[in-house]
């Protein structure tokens, strides 16, 4: 693992670092914030549980880090925040032949691709689950409780990741999530590329079907905003809520009265996804 670069932000680090995966078989980038106790800073050290951000389609690890505005909430509950890139990477990694925005490089979509050529690389979810979270637990002073948050594709990545896995995240949040993937154009054109034609595979990674069929819940809080150029024909909340009632899933959505889909909307509304992940993440002690 090899730093990159380093910051000092509200008596905390923030760093990011390059390494291998195997997994996406090319160098992935991560930013990681740690507070002030993670570090020593006034007092013994000790370690802090880590709150892993996803973000949307043409974003990398930086983005959140320098537009959310999360560090003093984050350094004053005593909570890291770990941020990968988006895609794989390289000179060796397909793109969108036509170079748009939403599929291919800045577009992974947090899920295991098994079409050729995407298959070779385009593996964000064991990246994330099975290289990153080891890596991190590993190489920095953190404790084992994780919780997950997002935005757009990274809110539906958020949610797949933690509605698959509720035994390793305490807790799920995102801003304005694709709820409903195999219902929209962002999806389907991701899901036939990277999945294929068997719409069967792609419910895998929709929130609907696995919260539809979830076996534990986990708590979720979702802030959208009003006047998101997205809200209708990508993102479909509604669809999301409707099986949350119908499955007796609680969970909490704020529709937010003229936010649109930027980190404007994002920065306005992250310390409350902060306080609600720090509730979970040290509900044990």
């Amino acid at each position: 693992m090899k730093k990159l670069s380093s910051n000092r932000v509200f008596g905390g680090e923030h760093a990011q670092y390059s390494h291998y995966s195997e997994a996406n078989k090319c160098d992935m980038t991560f930013a990681i914030f740690l507070p002030p106790i993670a570090l020593g800073k006034g007092k013994e050290a000790q370690k802090v549980p880590v709150l892993y951000w996803l973000s949307g389609l043409t974003c990398n690890d930086q983005n959140f880090m320098q537009k959310a505005g999360a560090f003093r909430a984050a350094a004053e509950l005593g909570i890291a925040i770990v941020a990968p890139d988006t895609s794989p990477r390289g000179e060796s990694v397909p793109d969108d032949p036509d170079k748009a925005y939403d599929f291919g490089l800045g577009a992974g979509f947090y899920l295991n691709a098994t079409q050729p050529p995407w298959s070779a690389h385009y593996n964000m979810y064991d990246y994330i689950l099975n290289e990153l979270l080891p890596s991190v637990q590993q190489t920095f002073f953190v404790n084992k409780h994780s919780a997950i948050s997002g935005h757009s594709m990274g809110g539906h990545g958020a949610l797949t990741m933690g509605l698959k896995n509720p035994d390793i995240f305490t807790s799920i949040s995102a801003f304005s999530p694709i709820c409903n993937p195999v219902n929209c154009q962002w999806g389907q054109k991701a899901f036939t590329h990277y999945l294929g034609d068997d719409k069967q595979s792609w419910l895998e990674y929709d929130a609907c079907h696995l919260l539809q069929n979830a076996s534990k819940q986990v708590p979720i809080l979702i802030d959208q905003g009003t006047d998101d150029d997205f809200l209708e024909e990508q993102l479909k909340p509604d669809n999301l809520i409707r099986v949350a009632q119908m499955s007796d899933y609680h969970l909490t959505l704020n529709m937010r009265s003229g936010y649109d889909h930027s980190y404007f909307f994002i920065s306005s509304f992250i310390d409350d996804h902060i306080s609600f992940h720090a509730k979970c993440l040290f509900a044990d002690e």
